[in-house]
């Protein structure tokens, strides 16, 4: 009688402990299922940055940002700056960063890559548009487009909207060639910032510096004379405005409530210096996915020459 109560407490072990398991693995499956299908609300959120100036200088800039995102979601808000927009989009497709200001067309290559969405996008000048501008040295004899077939051309980075994308397809309509760095220029900077790209025109490592309207003016302390030394060759088409962005794992609510965080510092004066110290927004609005169809237009016509995992 005894072996066999033993028998049956270890059969009723057994099952306990196997129920146990299953409901484990049923919790942890329902835990993953959160992250991918928009229902995680993480400890703590991570923006992105990357610094249209000095890095130090956002660094310090962005803190109380953060910090006023923190009393407004309840959750620790974390400032990260990175090197370039592709570590943003790379950071947001595999959870580190949650919240990622990243131009348009990094907007543009973050969704269709990692279905990022867009909430927020910026204002300037009362306009949610904007241009990109060539920028060329003053003394370089330089007059045209055209005038700039093999010369040295340096960009904020290989994901930016004005920097890269508008000029290179602009360059592509007019001239006709497919690879812009290949068959155009000599050779492409990746400068890593604006205002990093009209310095290495000015230290005359480029011949010719593309960047948003009027970039120069964030380097007039550093060098006075910028205006006098260089010129404005030509602009863009108009191009949406930068963004802010949401990784598609974080839940609906606290999406919204991130969105509503950040319209309201259309009202709060301090913030609204901040975002413009940082990027030179006036104002936030909402932005639809709609918004950016110019930008998927334009990058269509020439994806299969630029490797995005590369990006």
């Amino acid at each position: 009688m005894v072996g066999s109560g033993v028998t049956k407490l270890k059969k009723w072990l057994s099952v306990l402990f196997l129920s146990g398991l299953l409901l484990i693995l049923a919790a942890c499956g329902t835990e993953g299922d959160a992250e991918t299908s928009g229902t995680s609300a993480p400890e703590k959120i991570i923006m992105g940055f990357v610094p249209s100036q000095d890095s130090d200088t956002i660094a310090d800039t962005i803190e109380p940002l953060a910090e006023k995102l923190s009393e407004e979601l309840g959750v620790p808000v974390e400032g990260k700056v990175m090197n370039n927009y592709s570590a943003v989009v790379e950071g947001m497709g595999s959870g580190q960063i949650h919240i990622g200001f990243l131009p348009a067309f990094a907007y543009v290559l973050a969704e269709e890559k990692y279905d990022i969405e867009v909430q927020l996008k910026s204002e300037r000048y009362g306009s949610d548009e904007y241009r990109a501008q060539y920028v060329v040295r003053a003394d370089s004899g330089i007059e045209s487009l055209a005038d700039l077939e093999g010369k040295t051309w340096a960009v904020p980075d290989i994901t930016s909207t004005s920097g890269f994308l508008f000029p290179a397809n602009e360059i592509m309509d007019e001239f006709g060639v497919e690879d812009v760095q290949q068959e155009f220029f000599s050779q492409t900077i990746s400068a890593g910032g604006h205002d990093n790209a009209i310095v290495a025109l000015l230290d005359g490592n480029a011949d010719v510096a593309t960047t948003f309207e009027d970039a120069r003016t964030d380097l007039e302390e550093e060098y006075p004379t910028v205006m006098e030394d260089t010129k404005i060759l030509g602009y863009t088409n108009w191009i949406p405005n930068d963004t802010i962005s949401v990784t598609p794992s974080l839940n609906e609510e606290m999406k919204e409530e991130i969105k509503q965080a950040f319209l309201s510092f259309n009202d709060q004066e301090d913030m609204i210096q901040i975002m413009n110290d940082v990027y030179s927004w006036d104002a936030i609005v909402e932005a639809d996915s709609s918004d950016y169809q110019i930008v998927r237009d334009t990058y269509d016509k020439f994806k299969d020459s630029i490797n995005i995992d590369d990006m």
